[in-house]
């Protein structure tokens, strides 16, 4: 927290270093919140790259009070809403676009490196958008659910329900699959 703090300062007042350091630390984590959002490899490096790049933009007008993390999540979280609007604007679906057999290899290495976590993550591809993504932040991005409402700018009871039913959801598709 005290590191975030001093990181950003440094990138407030034109660190390179600073920057670098925080991509260093948050990329990872990043790519595997952008992985669970979409499935699929190229699109999660795609988001987070375009988080950076529009992150290191910003410079000298950059304000934030709260938590790195929690800003960088909402950042890639709210590219990726972008990206689902347009890619449904051209008549495309998540579903078409997704690839459920992701030859992606996540920063940690085990997110989609078994049979098990595969089928979670297909699972997770059938979901409504609003669930999936209340469950990737959550367990992925490893957010609050309170944080979670406020990105969302819903009730909490809100992302309570949709994360008990995308749950639900996930058991019976999996229904013992697992």
């Amino acid at each position: 927290m005290f590191e975030d703090e001093l990181l950003k300062l440094r990138f407030k007042a034109g660190s390179v270093d600073a920057l670098q350091r925080i991509y260093q630390k948050y990329r990872d984590y990043l790519l595997t919140l952008a992985m669970a959002l979409v499935n699929d490899g190229g699109t999660a490096e795609d988001v987070v790259q375009d988080v950076f790049v529009s992150f290191a933009q910003s410079g000298a007008r950059f304000r934030l009070h709260g938590s790195l993390r929690a800003y960088l999540a909402t950042c890639v979280v709210n590219r990726v809403r972008d990206q689902m609007r347009a890619k449904k604007r051209q008549g495309q679906t998540l579903d078409e676009e997704m690839s459920l057999e992701s030859q992606f290899d996540p920063p940690d290495g085990r997110i989609l490196s078994d049979e098990r976590s595969r089928l979670i993550a297909q699972a997770l591809a059938r979901l409504p958008d609003e669930q999936r993504e209340v469950i990737a932040l959550h367990l992925n991005g490893q957010l609050k659910l309170r944080e979670i409402a406020r990105l969302q700018n819903v009730p909490l009871t809100t992302v309570r329900a949709r994360y008990r039913h995308g749950i639900e959801k996930l058991r019976s598709i999996l229904n013992g699959r697992l």
